[in-house]
Order: structure tokens, then C-alpha cells, then sequence
């Protein structure tokens, strides 16, 4: 009896399994009526890009966005190209600081010079004055022919006195720079100036007794933290272009004090 059941239940699942696939072939059968038929992909050769070149429509919307972009590429080309004109400059700088360093610092001291004291001029200049192109050419040649290649000497010569760049070296630095340096520059500047204006040699003598101390004594509160600046970081070749960007600022109260009236000799 049990045997028999078992036949039963055996070929009554197979043939409703069989009866459940046959239906889903039917219904796969009714869809596919309705999908399109797939194109089965062929192996064929790669063919060859067209020459001609196909002009889209341009929409309103499509012509604003190739405005923009356009805008966008001319704007960092140009930025570019500003910049490589800037690194350009520096680069032909730095190399002429090596062909010909003594003329390149010079130069650079001149212009300093002169604009500090154009600067100077239109700070103390009346309504009605006007610039004085003869005391500004002065100073431009004092930074050509003298501050220029001393700014050179001075610091190679300290740099091959005390090559190290520890706090200690620094500060010897700076001391000597202010008990050497700084006062024999300062009183060839004014003594150049004053000869370059006419005055005799008790008259430059009275104006550097007059003026030479209070000056020294007014650069102890801007220049130690310049040279500080400068002899910790700035290398050797540009350090007197350093210096002479700091002169500026003083060089526009040294071109008053060198501006003013003759001094009186005992």
C-alpha cells in the first residue's frame, strides 16, 4: 500500500512540474510577441573616422555656455601667461645677479633711490611746487656709484667672515653692520650729497657733526630688525637687494635730512 502511494505522489509532482514549465513557455512565447527582436552584434571591420566635420545646431542656451566657457579659458590664459611674464622677469633677474652682479645691484640700488626720493618730494611738497628732478638725480647716482657696489663688498665680505646662520652669528652680524657699515655709509651720503649741492669742505663737515649722530641714533629703531631679517633668510646675492628695498622707507627721511639748509660752520 505504501509502495503504491509513493508511485502516486511520485508521477503526480512530475507531472505538475511539467505542466508548470510548459505554461511559462507559453507565456514567454505571448510576450515576445510584444518586445522587439534583439540584433545580435556581427564582428565587423572598425570603420574609418569621416573627414567632414558635422556643425551642431547651437541653441540659445548652447551659445551662452560657449560664451562662458570662452570667457573662462581667456581668463586663466591670460592669468597664465601674466605669470609666466613674472617668473620670466625674476628668472632674467636672478641670472643677470650672476653674470653681472656688481651692475645688476647697483641698478636696482639707483632706482630705489630715486623713487624714495620722488616719494620724499611729493610727501613735503607745497600745492603749487614741483619735482625736483636734479636732487632726485642725485640720489640716483649715489645708489649707482656708491651704495650699490658697497652694498656688494659688505655683505660677500661678512658672508665670508661669518658664513653660519645661527641666532648667535646673526646677531654678530648686526652688530658690526651698525657700528661699521651703517655709519660709514651714512656719512658718505651726506657728504656726496652736500658736494653735489656746492657746499665747501668746513660746510660738510658742520652738516655731519649736525646730522650724522641723530640719524644713527633714529636708524637703531629700523634697522636692527631689517638686518635681522636679512642676514637670517635672504641668501648672500640678495641681500643687498633686500636691504636696498628696506632703504626705501629710510631712504625717504634721508633724502629730507639731506634736503635741508646748509649748516652753519664754527
Amino acid at each position: 500500500m505504501r509502495l503504491a502511494n509513493s508511485v502516486v505522489n511520485h508521477f503526480t509532482k512530475r507531472t505538475f512540474i511539467q505542466h508548470s514549465q510548459q505554461q511559462r513557455q507559453r507565456q514567454r512565447r505571448s510576450f515576445s510577441k510584444f518586445l522587439p527582436a534583439k540584433k545580435i552584434p556581427q564582428c565587423r571591420s572598425t570603420p574609418q573616422p569621416s573627414t567632414t566635420i558635422r556643425v551642431p545646431s547651437q541653441t540659445p542656451c548652447r551659445n551662452s555656455v560657449i560664451f562662458f566657457s570662452f570667457l573662462h579659458k581667456s581668463y586663466y590664459s591670460s592669468s597664465s601667461s601674466s605669470g609666466n611674464r613674472k617668473m620670466g622677469f625674476l628668472s632674467w633677474y636672478l641670472s643677470m645677479l650672476d653674470s653681472r652682479p656688481i651692475l645688476t645691484k647697483s641698478i636696482s640700488c639707483s632706482l630705489i633711490y630715486a623713487a624714495a626720493d620722488i616719494t620724499s618730494q611729493m610727501i613735503t611738497m607745497p600745492p603749487s611746487g614741483s619735482l625736483d628732478l636734479v636732487r632726485t638725480s642725485r640720489m640716483a647716482g649715489y645708489g649707482l656709484v656708491i651704495l650699490g657696489p658697497a652694498q656688494h663688498i659688505w655683505f660677500n665680505f661678512i658672508a665670508w667672515c661669518l658664513p653660519k646662520r645661527d641666532l648667535i652669528t646673526t646677531l654678530k652680524k648686526l652688530v658690526i653692520g651698525q657700528l661699521v657699515f651703517g655709519p660709514f655709509v651714512t656719512s658718505v651720503f651726506y657728504s656726496f650729497n652736500a658736494a653735489m649741492q656746492g657746499e665747501t669742505a668746513s660746510e660738510i663737515t658742520a652738516r655731519l657733526k649736525r646730522d650724522v649722530l641723530p640719524t644713527l641714533l633714529n636708524g637703531l629703531m629700523f634697522w636692527p630688525l631689517c638686518d635681522f631679517f636679512t642676514y637670517k633668510i635672504i641668501p648672500v646675492h640678495l641681500q643687498p637687494l633686500m636691504n636696498s628695498s628696506f632703504s626705501y622707507i629710510w631712504t625717504i627721511y634721508l633724502t629730507y635730512m639731506a634736503s635741508l639748509q646748509r649748516a652753519v660752520a664754527n
